[in-house]
């Protein structure tokens, strides 16, 4: 057998030796040998985020809240620290509620070192969220695109002032999308990611590769629960963001629309029996009583399909819908009761709670 092998390697060598002179034209293709071979540049094969980040971080500013000091009014403490992202030329600010909520002055840093007075535009406690305005000019705006949907696996950047040690970019993914489990009312949905997020990072950008703002940083999950985790944080979507500061820019805080209902999903089972039409819709579960709903007629065990032309698609969607509807308008209400649909019309009521 070891013959044979000798053989046949031998037998290779002198073919190829032979036909390698036969054919001076294939010696040209075998590229030469040398010690210190390397890639054509290390840059062909580097992998770098730092254009995200040069796009995003110039609008990403620091913080500070003070408070006037108890026994002498006339002086002013830092008491807070957080960060929050320039979204417009004219100077507005997005940041977390809990990071101005007991400002007495607002003092925002940006990284060109300009220093500037915010004014409070306005704020809501529900979702977290504050809007601030400064005034300057050439102010850096982080980019945005409203065509951004955020996906699970996708690559972010945390960018914030984590402790107070100055600007810090922390890396990671999208782990999950639509967290409401650490939410006041169970109603907000968070996007959930392993980027490090830590104190002082409230407020600021959570951006994917491109640098544009896919959400505002607001708590590591050990911050929200004093559990021992990591790499549990959590950020508001943009779109929410976006749509709470229009709200507050228009009307000078948030008004929601309101109709009283309490409903569950149709899964899977349920809406074989239906038929699948209905998959989305939800089956009302409580009817607030003297709420809106009730005084249009909508019961218990209805079941809602359709709001103002629009299929709806879960308790969340409703919630959403509900929320962006103008109080004292009237809402269109496909139902399905007892085998039977109609449609009610439900005058929407605000949401004061």
């Amino acid at each position: 057998m070891l013959n044979f092998i000798l053989r046949s390697t031998l037998l290779g060598i002198v073919t190829a030796a032979i036909v390698l002179l036969a054919f001076p034209s294939l010696r040209t293709n075998i590229p030469p040998i040398t010690q210190d071979e390397t890639p054509e540049t290390y840059t062909d094969i580097q992998l770098s985020l730092n254009q995200a980040v040069r796009r995003a971080a110039p609008a990403v500013v620091n913080i500070y809240s003070r408070q006037y000091v108890e026994q002498n009014r006339s002086k002013l403490s830092t008491q807070g620290l957080g960060s929050g992202v320039i979204v417009s030329d004219k100077g507005y600010i997005i940041t977390n509620y809990h990071v101005v909520a007991q400002a007495d002055q607002i003092i925002v840093a940006l990284q060109d070192g300009r220093i500037a007075n915010a004014q409070m535009v306005g704020q809501d406690r529900r979702t977290d969220i504050a809007i601030l305005r400064i005034e300057g000019s050439g102010l850096p705006v982080i980019p945005l695109n409203t065509e951004y949907s955020a996906n699970v696996g996708d690559i972010v950047l945390a960018i914030g002032n984590p402790y107070n040690l100055g600007q810090t970019t922390t890396f990671g993914i999208i782990s999950a999308t639509g967290r409401s489990s650490i939410s006041a009312d169970g109603r907000q949905a968070f996007i959930q990611t392993d980027a490090a997020i830590n104190q002082g990072n409230s407020g600021g950008a959570l951006v994917n590769t491109r640098g544009e703002l896919v959400g505002i940083n607001t708590a590591s999950f050990q911050q929200a629960t004093d559990l021992e985790t990591y790499g549990i944080s959590f950020a508001i979507p943009y779109p929410l963001a976006n749509k709470i500061m229009q709200k507050i820019i228009a009307d000078g805080r948030v008004i929601r629309g309101y109709i009283g209902v309490d409903g569950q999903d149709i899964n899977q089972v349920t809406a074989r029996l239906l038929g699948t039409q209905h998959l989305g819709g939800i089956i009302v579960l409580g009817v607030e009583p003297n709420g809106p709903a009730a005084k249009a007629g909508l019961q218990e065990q209805d079941i809602i399909t359709v709001i103002n032309g629009q299929k709806i698609n879960g308790k969340q969607n409703v919630m959403d819908i509900v929320t962006d509807l103008r109080p004292g308008t009237t809402a269109d209400v496909t139902i399905l009761r007892a085998g039977e649909e109609m449609t009610i019309q439900i005058e929407v009521g605000e949401d004061l709670r």
